[in-house]
């Protein structure tokens, strides 16, 4: 998801996407854990998605 995209969400929409995001984050690692993904990338992926919504999460409560 790219930043244009996250700014135009609302504040509930980011909350429920950074829930939905840092789920999906937790069990894809663990996956990984277990047994090496095909493509790791997605972790870093993901991982840098749920820290831009997290950001901007932040810079709007400000």
């Amino acid at each position: 998801m790219k930043q244009s995209e996250i700014k135009e969400l609302s504040v509930k929409d980011l909350q429920e996407k950074f829930k939905d995001l840092k789920k999906n984050y937790g069990d894809l690692k663990m996956a990984h854990t277990i047994s090496p993904l095909e493509n790791p990338i997605q972790l870093r992926a993901l991982r840098r998605t749920v820290a831009r919504i997290a950001t901007e999460i932040t810079k709007r409560a400000i």
